[in-house]
């Protein structure tokens, strides 16, 4: 199921907005004045489908309605429940889920006093409040949200603070199908790892997110690899068996054998340049002499095994291809390398190796937000990119919609993005909403 269409009523107070996604090109541009709410309804959006409850609860806004492909919708009202203060209203959300032909479903929150968990949620050891609406859980070096906090740490909250209610399962497997994840501005920094040093000037310590991304990529390769050596070890045990059992199909002609051979070679060939395997251990494999009826059966079960290890590597073999390819086109002077060891490393023209983080801003912000599209967000997911040309160069972001395009053939999403910068839309403004004020 996807996302067709978005939109709000009374945001702030004024505007009333209608979003329809592109369901054929899968890219979708909202453009408007500052303060019309690009970035809010990213927010909005990402607050719904990842159970952000008290940063949805913070914007003001009356309805947010979301339209699926299947004809069926979700609508989420705000509804004031209680006078906290002279000047601060409570409110309750209210989920209202139809679909042709089957019951409606609701769903509201409970009350929550935010202000009094918040205040408890200070006697809790290891948190640390990372935003207005985000805590650190240091022990495990995990952001959480409020309504996260009272879930799992209800035992040490005043029992009358944490009575939230729980989402249906409608809701939850409503969310399942539909993985929404949001890139926001501040994407060149993360929560540090360390664990042991968790403070830095009063503040939790972040790290470069080049740095971790590298570090990530190398340990995928290494899962992978490991993939490889288990499959290579149960195919070879039993290799011989097979050969003996095999009789090649009247079909494969010696021509043909020493095709999928060349082809082999072709595809271990790729898997070497992206760094998924090391050239001393894939020689290559060539027959000279002629190949007979026995040499035909032999070779027909060897390519079968050879074409079954390869194909582990196929999904991060194209991914690496594809980011290898778009960060080797923007940046001028620097070769980019992927290694098992420590995922991408660069060196300059004149040999220097350079570290991710000795990149500049705009290369980081180019290579970061390639990678989380790549590597990090799941198929026919709704991704959410707010502001995608911050620091990069006027060249990079007219060619930015073509990066998108082919990212997308690979790893098979949806975009929503809000920026200001027509360079972003180029000449496709067939693929943007304009964002209008309330009297337009």
């Amino acid at each position: 199921m996807r996302i067709k269409q978005i939109s709000v009523t009374n945001l702030f107070g004024i505007f009333n907005h209608t979003i329809s996604l592109n369901m054929e090109e899968r890219i979708t541009i909202i453009h408007g004045p500052n303060g019309f709410g690009k970035t809010v309804l990213l927010r909005i959006l990402n607050g719904i489908f990842n159970s952000r409850y008290s940063e949805l609860r913070s914007i003001p806004f009356s309805e947010f309605r979301v339209d699926f492909d299947d004809d069926s919708n979700m609508q989420v009202t705000k509804e004031p429940i209680a006078q906290l203060g002279e000047n601060e209203n409570e409110t309750k959300l209210m989920f209202l889920f139809v679909k042709p032909g089957s019951e409606i479903q609701t769903f509201s929150t409970n009350y929550l006093e935010e202000s009094k968990v918040i205040d408890s949620i200070k006697l809790i050891p290891g948190l640390v409040r990372i935003s207005p609406t985000i805590w650190l859980d240091l022990p495990n070096n995990e952001e959480l949200y409020l309504e996260d906090i009272c879930d799992r740490f209800s035992q040490l909250l005043p029992v009358n603070l944490t009575e939230i209610k729980k989402e249906p399962a409608w809701l939850s497997e409503l969310k399942k199908s539909i993985n929404v994840r949001l890139i926001g501005t501040q994407r060149l920094l993360n929560l540090s790892e360390d664990r042991r040093v968790v403070l830095y000037s009063g503040r939790a310590k972040m790290k470069e997110c080049v740095a971790t991304y590298s570090e990530e990529l190398g340990k995928n390769i290494q899962a992978k690899l490991a993939e490889y050596g288990a499959l290579s070890q149960s195919l070879d045990r039993t290799f011989p068996v097979r050969v003996v059992n095999q009789k090649a199909p009247s079909n494969l002609t010696e021509d043909i054998v020493r095709k999928k051979l060349s082809e082999l070679e072709e595809k271990r060939s790729r898997i070497i340049e992206a760094g998924l395997l090391d050239k001393d251990e894939t020689d290559d494999f060539q027959v000279n002499q002629e190949i007979d009826d026995r040499t035909k059966s032999f070779l027909s079960v060897y390519v079968e095994d050879v074409e079954n290890k390869l194909i582990v590597f196929k999904e991060i073999a194209n991914k690496i291809d594809l980011l290898k390819k778009i960060i080797q086109e923007r940046f001028l002077y620097k070769k980019m390398t992927i290694s098992k060891e420590k995922g991408f490393t660069f060196t300059s023209d004149n040999g220097k190796p350079l570290s991710p983080t000795d990149l500049s801003s705009g290369e980081q912000h180019e290579l970061v937000m390639v990678y989380e599209l790549l590597f990090k967000t799941k198929p026919n997911s709704l991704v959410l990119i707010d502001e995608p040309e911050l620091s990069l160069h006027v060249a990079w972001q007219v060619k930015f919609i073509k990066d998108l395009q082919a990212i997308i053939q690979l790893a098979n999403f949806d975009i929503l993005m809000a920026t200001h910068s027509p360079d972003i839309i180029s000449d496709r403004w067939d693929l943007t909403v304009e964002l209008k004020g309330p009297m337009e």
